[in-house]
């Protein structure tokens, strides 16, 4: 009549992780960011983000430190540098100030970018050391 299991019995659910991470407006995080997932930004970060995904930085969004992962859509503004192993756009009213280094980049006419940039596989493929010595 009754089940008479518990819930330590009872079958759960499981998650693949292929969800996406969200730092909603209003919320301010200090430190580094490392995700295998995608994430989006529409509050404020101030600290590095490395992601093995896609990072969108919504039009509320604010980055201060380095962004890395596989594409990047940027909106809002960012003060660092991008690097994106696939495509990073830069889109509608954003505002970009440091160095991108892209396999495939688009930019609308409505962004700001100041800095310089890379792109190509053989860019995307350098380490950090590499890139410090191009900038120099």
């Amino acid at each position: 009549m009754f089940n008479t299991k518990n819930k330590t019995e009872m079958q759960q659910p499981t998650t693949s992780g292929n969800g996406t991470t969200l730092i909603s407006a209003g919320t301010t995080l200090k430190g580094d960011i490392s995700s295998n997932s995608d994430l989006r930004i529409d509050g404020t970060i101030i600290g590095n983000i490395h992601s093995s995904a896609k990072i969108i930085i919504g039009a509320s969004g604010v980055v201060e430190g380095d962004i890395n992962g596989n594409q990047a859509d940027v909106v809002g503004k960012v003060s660092g540098n991008i690097r994106a192993k696939e495509l990073l756009q830069l889109r509608g009213e954003s505002v970009v100030e440091g160095n991108l280094y892209a396999g495939k980049l688009q930019i609308e006419p409505s962004a700001t970018f100041n800095g310089q940039c890379h792109m190509g596989a053989n860019v995307v493929g350098m380490n950090n050391n590499d890139q410090q010595a191009i900038i120099k």
